[in-house]
C-alpha cells in the first residue's frame, strides 16, 4: 500500500495524503498591501484542485519591514484577513487542507525602509546593513508574530509554519554566523533559541492548531550550528509541543551548495530518529518513487513539493499513476483522470 497516499493528523487535523505544496514566494503583491490577488487565487487553488493533501502559503511577513520584498503577502493588519479567508474557502472545498507560513525576513529584506536583526551585520555587500533589534524590537516582533497567529485563525488555516530558515529572522537569531549579541538572546545556542522559543509560546496564546517549523538544517558553514546544536533545537522545539520540523538548509551566509535529488533528506531523516519528532522532506523531490521510498524507508512523515509542483499543479495524480494507485478525481476533471 501506498504511503504516499495514506493520511496522517496532526492535533485533530487529518491531511488525505502526505503530499503538501511547499511555501514559496511569489512577489506577486503588485499593490504592494500584501493583500491576496487573483494571481494568488489561481495559483494555490490549482494545486488543491490538484488533490495536494496540504498547501501552505509562501511566506506572509508578520510586519511591513518584515517582507523580503514589497510584493510579499501580509498578515500584519486586519485587512489581510478577508482575502486569506476566501482563500481558504477555496482550498478546502477541494478537501485540501491549509497551512499558512508567518515569516519576517529580517536583514534579508530588501525593502527602501530601515531593517533590522539580532546584529547589524550585513548578508552582503548588496545588502543593507540592518539594525541592530533592541530589547523592546524584540518583543514588538514577537507580539506580532502572535498577532499573526490570530488573523490566521480568524482566515480559517489549519495549521500553521514558523519560517525559521533560509536565513530570515528567526534563522538569524538560531546561528552563531548571524547573531554576535551579548545579551540573552545570543551567545550560547541556549539564548540564540530563546526568540524562537518566546514566539512559539506566544502564537500559542493565540493558535490552538498544528504548529510547524521550518529550519536550515545544514549552514554550510563550519563556524555555523552543527547537527547537534539541530538535535538541541528541535527537542526544545518539541517540548514546547511543535508537531513537525520542515527540514530545508541554507540561506544564512553565502555560501556554495551542491544540490542533488533528496540532498537534504538525510538531515531530516536524522532529526526524526534521534529527536523522535515528525519531521518533512523537501528539496529535489520530483518523482512519486522518490517520494514513497523516503516515507517507506521512515525517513520523513511528509513529502514536501515545491519546483516539481510549480511545473506541474497535477503532480499529485502524475505520482498516484506512477505508484499505480488510484485517486478520487475532482468532480469536473473525472472524464479526464479515468
Amino acid at each position: 500500500m501506498s504511503k504516499l497516499f495514506s493520511t496522517t493528523t496532526f492535533q485533530g487535523i487529518t491531511l488525505k495524503n502526505r503530499i503538501v505544496m511547499s511555501p514559496m514566494c511569489m512577489y506577486s503583491c503588485f499593490e504592494e498591501d500584501g493583500k491576496i490577488t487573483p494571481f494568488h487565487m489561481t495559483h494555490y487553488v490549482s494545486r488543491a484542485v490538484g488533490q495536494v493533501g496540504l498547501v501552505i502559503t509562501e511566506a506572509t511577513a508578520v510586519q511591513p519591514e518584515g517582507r523580503i520584498s514589497p510584493q510579499d503577502l501580509g498578515i500584519w493588519e486586519d485587512e489581510h484577513v478577508e482575502g486569506l479567508k476566501q482563500l481558504n474557502v477555496q482550498l478546502h472545498a477541494s478537501g485540501t487542507k491549509t497551512g499558512i507560513q508567518l515569516a519576517h525576513a529580517g536583514r534579508k529584506a530588501q525593502l527602501e525602509t530601515t531593517i533590522s536583526a539580532p546584529s547589524a551585520l550585513s548578508f552582503n555587500e548588496d545588502f543593507k546593513v540592518p539594525k541592530e533589534m533592541s530589547t523592546e524590537d524584540i518583543k514588538a516582533t514577537i507580539k506580532a508574530f502572535t498577532e499573526g497567529a490570530r488573523r490566521s485563525k480568524e482566515a480559517g488555516f489549519d495549521l500553521l509554519e514558523l519560517h525559521g530558515a533560509h536565513g530570515y529572522l528567526i534563522n538569524q537569531f538560531l546561528s552563531p554566523l548571524t547573531n554576535k549579541r551579548t545579551d540573552s538572546y545570543g551567545g550560547s545556542r541556549e539564548n540564540r533559541y530563546r526568540f524562537l522559543s518566546e514566539i512559539i509560546e506566544a502564537v500559542k496564546t493565540e493558535w490552538d492548531g498544528p504548529v510547524f517549523v521550518r529550519i536550515s538544517t545544514d549552514e554550510y558553514n563550519q563556524e555555523g550550528n552543527t547537527l547537534d546544536d539541530f538535535f538541541y533545537f528541535t527537542e526544545e522545539m518539541k517540548k514546547q509541543g511543535v508537531d513537525l520540523i520542515d527540514c530545508s538548509s541554507g540561506g544564512v551566509v553565502p555560501a556554495k551548495i551542491s544540490t542533488y535529488p533528496g540532498y537534504q533528506v538525510p538531515r531530516c531523516e536524522a532529526i526524526r530518529k534521534e529527536v523522535s519528532i515528525a519531521t518533512g522532506a523537501v528539496g529535489q523531490i520530483t518523482t512519486g518513487i522518490q517520494a514513497e521510498e523516503i516515507l517507506q524507508n521512515g525517513r520523513a512523515d511528509l513529502i514536501i513539493i515545491a519546483r516539481a509542483l510549480l511545473r506541474n499543479p497535477y503532480w499529485a495524480k502524475e505520482a498516484a499513476d506512477e505508484l499505480g494507485v488510484v485517486i478520487d478525481a475532482p468532480t469536473q476533471y473525472i472524464r479526464g483522470w479515468k
